[in-house]
């Protein structure tokens, strides 16, 4: 897959350091990768955005975004706030495109969930996602609430005729209560799609080097790395 869509359930679930161990996990694999963050609000012109973030975690990718805005709403309103032109799908899917000419993997990070609006049109990471024809992986929180939201977007994603390869929990606790450990039978059964990796709570403030070396052991061979989803989940299990 030349091109793979990030999207998640809601904001602050963990979507960028999951982006980052699947560019860190496919850099250790030996692939050039892009990484193209569609819309980034609440960053000023100077401050680093979620890309650049993604770029310091995982190593030697090639970083980017579409537009910025500066305050921290949906890109639409952001947009329309800040008196600027709003990010068009078409825009994304070609920015996607031309990135992949030129890499062997590029992953494309929305802004909070699937649907969040780009544009007045209602345009969204779901057209982007239709215009690149590309797999859309899902990341969802570990705990209580995440069966509604992951479901719901997994069946707006086959609604739309899009793939969904699978979930990424993108913030395991330390200490998993009941609920999160039943979500790991749970998730995989609501979305229709298994779980391809936990990546852990904190992982983000990590020091690169040990982010780098450990990130392939939270993702399923899917997405180049080793974790096992029935030895985790044996492990973990209530």
């Amino acid at each position: 897959m030349p091109v793979l869509v990030i999207t998640g359930t809601g904001t602050e679930i963990g979507k960028t350091v999951v982006t980052a161990a699947v560019a860190a996990t496919a850099l250790a694999a030996g692939r050039s990768v892009a990484v193209l963050k569609a819309a980034q609000t609440g960053v000023a012109p100077d401050e680093p955005g979620d890309a650049r973030e993604v770029a310091r975690l995982a190593g030697a990718v090639t970083a980017t975004e579409v537009a910025r805005f500066p305050e921290p709403l949906a890109p639409g309103t952001a947009a329309l706030r800040a008196g600027r032109p709003p990010v068009r799908p078409a825009e994304v899917a070609e920015a996607a495109d031309k990135l992949a000419t030129e890499h062997d993997l590029v992953l494309v990070e929305g802004a909070g969930g699937l649907l969040v609006r780009f544009d007045a049109e209602g345009g969204t990471l779901a057209d982007a996602a239709a215009l690149l024809g590309a797999p859309v992986l899902l990341v969802a929180a570990a705990g209580l609430g995440t069966l509604n939201t992951t479901e719901l977007t997994a069946r707006e994603l086959r609604a739309r005729g899009l793939e969904l390869p699978g979930v990424v929990i993108g913030s395991w606790p330390d200490a998993p209560d009941l609920a999160a450990r039943c979500n790991l039978a749970d998730l995989p059964e609501v979305a229709g799609a298994p779980l391809l990796g936990a990546v852990p709570a904190g992982a983000g403030g990590l020091a690169p080097a040990v982010f780098r070396r450990a990130a392939p052991g939270w993702l399923a061979p899917r997405l180049d790395g080793t974790w096992d989803a029935a030895g985790f989940g044996r492990r973990e299990a209530p």
